[in-house]
Order: structure tokens, then C-alpha cells, then sequence
């Protein structure tokens, strides 16, 4: 690059301007001075008796050239020339001046205009720009690391290897955070990006996002959480400038309200699942507006916003796509906007819904809600305090096509009710879940058993204190085809309990999960093994202390199939691990010994015998098992994820 010297001499000497009329010729000059040798003699001080003088400071003549002298605007027009990533990516890493440069060029400001003797260069441009087109690359930037230097390389690097397609940022440095400049660079250097993450980002405004709208009007996810800085303005540029935007997810971003939902409904026709958390100034002109005009939505999640009965009448009229819906923490909808949902028969394809902290959910809405959505599938109420016994089965029978019922912390239902509804569901229940529901105790049935279920294959129930052997015992009884059993946490469940469901179980179980459960012996798991030794799969027997190395020895020899052990804090000793290792039909792929403190060193042989197959083994907690013998252990089974 020719170097280019602004020299307009001095008042003193010449009056008229430059000294020389053609710059090229003063450059002429300098290059012939720098050429001359000039001999000058060490012991003498030379003089300087040049009859012009060039400039006011003679330090000037020893400066080297240098392209850092150029304002912005010239290496601007430079930076566009360039032609492939490669070298617009060595130029980033210059400075941090020309990294933010570089970042601030748009996509429609890239100079393509190369010399006709570069054909082959121009072809290769082309591929990079197919490339760039794609956006598949997908970058992630949490805490600390999320600054807007990073972005800037991010848009740099990113633009010709392939494209950025989704970009996360979670958190930001608390010295050098995230700005709407970072999001900028982004905008100039990635229009090819789909979705976008940005998670407790309070530096980053609508200034930001609006020149996300206008750079990347591909977007189709956005997801904004504490973004305390971001308003509807921002809301309403997406609107504007993204129609292929599919999901939209807001949570605890108290600047955002009715106009930005509004205008995203009105503007974005692909729309099909929507989020709102938390969001105070979201109320019901702006989620009716948004239900009501996105044809397409098929997922909505409403949590914590303060929203009435007339978006829930909204929502039954207008929801004819919504598949799944979530409401959860609603404090002011009552029971009628519930049962004006349901009644509204607008529902239709509504295949799951989830309920939590609602106090309009009561045993006349729940009916109706049954009633109204003919194909839902799939239920789950989680603390729920006004649904009662008589709401269940009114729902059971309501609710023709249900297969997945759900319960957490719904503590009015009682075992009458849960009898109750598996007896009236209908033939195509699948699976019941019970997590924590303190009503259901041990009853006597004061009236004949009802005909049984044959339709559950899944029995769930988790922590529930008084569900014990009694209660066990009648629901074997009535679903005699289960096939999953999960009884995690119930400390009351004894052999009395066990024994008659493992009878009764016709189909054969394949997975079983009795953690928690520290009052079984190991007569429970003589008859598993003897009766569905042939159809198990998974065991969790975590925190059964009571069961012992005979366990294992009926695992050896009558499961086949199982390839999921979790004997974790049981009184297994290596003469356990020892008969595992010799079961030539079994295929363990993951075994949990996590303190077994009979487990010692002399297992290790066994452990590695079965490591032919083991995928997974986890030894923490192992106290008689040495640090050393570990790290040979890992040494030998190198295909083997081990936990120690």
C-alpha cells in the first residue's frame, strides 16, 4: 500500500500551498531520500542544514508507516473488500479496534466485486456465501465469558464457516457484560440466525434487539428471561421484522406488556407455542389479543401473569390448535373461567394440560374441562387443593380418551377416589402417577372391588406416607397388566404388599423402582426374579438395606433380560459382585454399588469381567474401595463410564 503523506509546507519558506503540487511526487521524494547513504561521523554531533524542512518535527522522518494511522471510515472500506473468512478472521485478531470493525459490516455492505483474473477466487466466494446461508452452528456464552468482545468474534468467525443458526447467552460479566453493542455485531455478521437465547442480561435494552429484528430476519425462536431493560418497543420490532418467528418465551421481564403481545400475534402467522412467566404487565387485553389472532398456536404456557376468566373463555374459544396447554399459578381465575374453557367446546384437539396452584380447579370445572376436550390424553394436576373424590371420577368418566393421569399434591383425594376413577376411565388409561398426595392412606373397602383396569400398564407412587401394604395390595388387584412399577419413597410398603402384586401381575413386569423402600427383604425379590425374571429390564433396589447378596444370586440366575442394577446402600458384599460376574446370560450395561460399604478391592476382578458389557458403574461412597485400585479400575475399563 502506497504510503500517503498530507504535507502542506510552511508560511515561512513557500506561501502558496504544497510545496509539491503532485503528492506523487513528494512521495517520489521519499523514497529516493531513503535510498541515499549518509556518513556521519561518531564523535561529531551532526548538523542538520537541510535547505527544506518537510515538517515540524524531525521525530517524523523516523516513523515507520503504519495502516493504524487511518481513520475508521478507511479501514472500513477496507475490511468490506475483503474476500473469505480466513482472512477477515486473521484481521480480527489485529485488535480489538478492527475485531469491533469488522462486526459492525453488514451483509449487504460486503464489497463482491473482485478482478476478473480471479476466477478461481470468485468461485470460492460464492461457496462461502452458500455456506453462510445455512446457520448451523450453534454458540453458548454463560457468566464471565459473555461479553460483547466474544460476540463480536462470534459474528466474525462464525460468517464463513457455515453460518450462526442459535446463540445462547446466560448471565453476563459483571465488570464487562453484554450490550446492545455485542447484540449489534451479532445483527451485521449473522443474518443467519434462528434462534435466540438471552437469559439475566440487564445491559442489554431494546436498542439490541430491535437490530436483531432488522439483521436476522430469519429468527424463529426467542427467548427472553430478567431482561429487565426490554420493552414492547423491542417486542414489536420482532413483530415487524421476523414473520417466521415460531416460539416465543418471556419470563420475569417487567417491562414487557399488552402492545408487544399483541403485535406479536398480529404479525407473526407462524406462531405455535407461546410462553408468558412472571411478566407483570401482561393482563388480559394482551394474551386474548395474541390467543385470538395466531391461528396456528398449538402450546401455551401461562405462569404467574395476572390474567382473569375472560382469557381462559378466550382461550376455549379460540384455542381450536392448542395440543398443549400449561396454566399454572393463575390466583385470579375462578372456578367459572375454568369451566367456561371446557364448556366452550373449543378445545378439540387439546391432548395435554397441566394444572398447578390453581384455585379455580374444582371438581365442577374439572368435569367440564372432561367433558369439553373430547381427545384429552394426557392430565396432570399438581397442588390443586379444592379436587376431591367425587371430582375424579366425574373427570374419569368425563374424559373418554385419557391415558395419562397425573396427581401431585393433591391432598383431598383419597384411595376411594383414585379406585374410583381407574374403574370408570374406560379402556384406554395407561398410566397413573401419585406424587405426594397425603389424602391417600390405608382403607378397608366397604364395598365390592370394582372391575379391574385392564388397561394400566404404568403404576406410579412416589413419597405418598400412607400408601402402605393394604393399599398396595387392592390397587395389584385392580390393574393386574401393569407392566412399570415405580414405588420410590414408600417407607410403610412391606413384603405383605409386595408379594400379591408381583403375583397378581400378569403381563410380566420389565421395570421396577423401589428405592426408598427399606422395610422389603429379599423374599420381594426371590419372587421378582422367579416370577418376571424372564421380562425385567430395570431394577432400583436404592436404600433397601435389608436385601443381601442373595438378591443377587436370583438376579444371576433367573434375569435375563436386565441390564439396569441399582443395589446402591444395600448389605451386598463382593461375594454379590462375585456371583454377577459368573452370570454368563446376563448383559449388565449399568451397575450402581454407591455406598456398599462391603464392596472391597476383591471385586475389582468381577467388576472388570462384567465391565465387557457395563456402560455405566458408579462406586462412590464405596469406602472399602481404594482411590489406587479405582484408577486401575478406569484404566482397564477405558469404554466404561465410572463414577468414584
Amino acid at each position: 500500500m502506497p504510503t500517503l503523506v498530507n504535507y502542506s509546507g510552511d508560511d515561512e519558506f513557500y506561501s502558496g500551498g504544497s510545496f509539491y503540487p503532485n503528492p506523487m511526487d513528494l512521495g517520489r521524494l521519499f523514497s529516493i531520500v531513503s535510498q541515499v547513504d549518509v556518513y556521519c561521523p561518531p564523535s561529531k554531533r551532526p548538523r542538520i542544514s537541510a535547505p527544506f524542512i518537510f515538517g515540524r518535527n524531525e521525530l517524523e522522518l523516523d516513523k515507520k508507516p503504519s495502516i493504524e494511522v487511518l481513520p475508521d471510515e478507511c479501514l472500513f472500506e477496507i475490511f468490506r473488500r475483503l474476500d473469505g473468512g480466513k482472512e477477515k478472521s486473521s484481521c480480527a485478531c489485529v485488535s480489538k479496534r478492527w475485531l469491533l470493525l469488522l462486526s459492525s459490516i453488514r451483509k449487504a455492505e460486503i464489497c463482491h466485486e473482485l478482478p476478473v483474473s480471479n476466477a478461481v477466487d470468485m468461485v470460492t466466494g460464492d461457496e462461502d456465501q452458500d455456506l453462510e446461508s445455512d446457520g448451523y452452528l450453534s454458540r453458548c456464552l454463560e457468566g464471565k465469558k459473555a461479553t460483547d468482545i466474544r460476540l463480536a468474534a462470534i459474528a466474525v468467525g462464525t460468517s464463513s464457516r457455515g453460518g450462526l443458526g442459535k446463540l445462547s447467552i446466560r448471565g453476563s460479566n459483571s465488570l464487562r457484560g453484554v450490550t446492545n453493542l455485542g447484540l449489534s455485531s451479532i445483527a451485521h455478521g449473522c443474518p443467519s440466525l434462528k434462534a435466540l437465547t438471552l437469559w439475566n442480561v440487564p445491559y442489554v435494552g431494546d436498542g439490541g434487539l430491535s437490530e436483531i429484528a432488522k439483521g436476522c430476519k430469519l429468527l424463529e425462536k426467542l427467548d427472553l428471561c430478567q431482561c429487565p431493560t426490554i420493552s414492547n418497543k423491542a417486542l414489536i420490532a420482532i413483530a415487524e421484522n421476523c414473520p417466521n418467528l415460531t416460539s416465543l418465551n418471556i419470563e420475569s421481564c417487567s417491562k414487557i406488556g399488552n402492545e408487544g403481545l399483541e403485535a406479536i400475534g398480529r404479525l407473526c402467522p407462524k406462531l405455535h407455542s407461546v410462553s408468558i412467566k412472571d411478566c407483570p404487565l401482561v393482563r388480559d387485553h394482551g394474551v386474548s389479543n395474541l390467543l385470538s389472532t395466531a391461528s396456528m398456536l398449538s402450546k401455551v404456557k401461562l405462569q404467574s401473569v395476572n390474567i382473569t376468566d375472560f382469557s381462559l373463555a378466550v382461550i376455549g374459544h379460540c384455542g381450536k390448535a392448542i395440543t398443549n396447554l400449561v396454566l399454572s399459578g393463575l390466583q385470579h381465575v375462578s372456578e367459572k373461567g375454568f369451566w367456561v374453557m371446557g364448556n366452550a367446546q373449543g378445545l378439540q384437539k387439546l391432548t395435554l394440560l397441566t394444572v398447578t396452584s390453581c384455585r379455580g380447579i374444582t371438581d365442577v370445572s374439572l368435569e367440564a374441562i372432561g367433558k369439553g376436550c373430547i381427545n384429552l390424553k394426557q392430565m396432570c394436576l399438581r397442588k390443586c387443593c379444592f379436587v376431591s373424590n367425587n371430582g375424579m371420577v366425574a373427570f374419569a368418566k368425563a374424559a373418554g380418551s385419557l391415558e395419562c393421569l397425573q396427581l401431585e399434591e393433591c391432598n383431598r383425594v383419597t384411595l376411594s377416589g383414585i379406585i374410583g376413577a381407574l374403574s370408570n376411565c374406560g379402556t384406554k388409561l395407561k398410566s397413573l402417577t401419585l406424587v405426594k398426595c397425603m389424602g391417600i392412606r390405608d382403607m378397608a373397602l366397604g364395598f365390592a372391588m370394582p372391575s379391574p383396569c385392564t388397561s394400566l400398564r404404568s403404576l406410579s407412587v412416589r413419597y405418598c406416607p400412607g400408601f402402605g401394604t393394604a393399599s398396595l395390595a387392592m390397587v395389584g388387584k385392580l390393574c393386574p397388566q401393569i407392566q412399570h412399577v415405580d414405588l420410590s419413597g414408600l417407607c410403610g410398603i412391606t413384603d405383605a404388599g409386595l408379594l400379591p402384586l408381583l403375583e397378581s401381575c400378569e403381563a410380566g413386569l420389565v421395570k421396577v423402582n423401589l428405592s426408598g423402600c427399606f422395610n422389603i427383604t429379599d423374599d420381594v425379590i426371590l419372587a421378582l426374579a422367579r416370577l418376571h425374571g424372564g421380562t425385567l429390564e430395570l431394577l432400583n433396589l436404592e436404600g433397601c438395606r435389608k436385601i443381601t447378596d442373595a438378591s443377587l444370586v436370583a438376579i444371576a440366575d433367573n434375569c435375563l433380560l436386565l441390564n439396569d442394577l441399582d443395589v446402591s446402600k444395600c448389605a451386598i458384599t463382593d461375594s454379590g459382585v462375585a456371583v454377577l460376574s459368573c452370570a454368563e446370560q446376563l448383559s449388565l450395561q449399568v451397575l450402581s454399588l454407591s455406598g456398599c460399604s462391603k464392596v472391597s478391592n476383591k471385586s475389582i476382578p468381577f467388576l472388570e469381567k462384567l465391565g465387557k458389557t457395563l456402560v455405566g458403574l458408579n462406586v462412590q461412597h464405596c469406602n472399602s474401595i481404594s482411590s489406587s485400585t479405582v484408577e486401575l479400575l478406569q484404566d482397564s475399563l477405558w469404554k466404561c463410564d465410572i463414577l468414584s
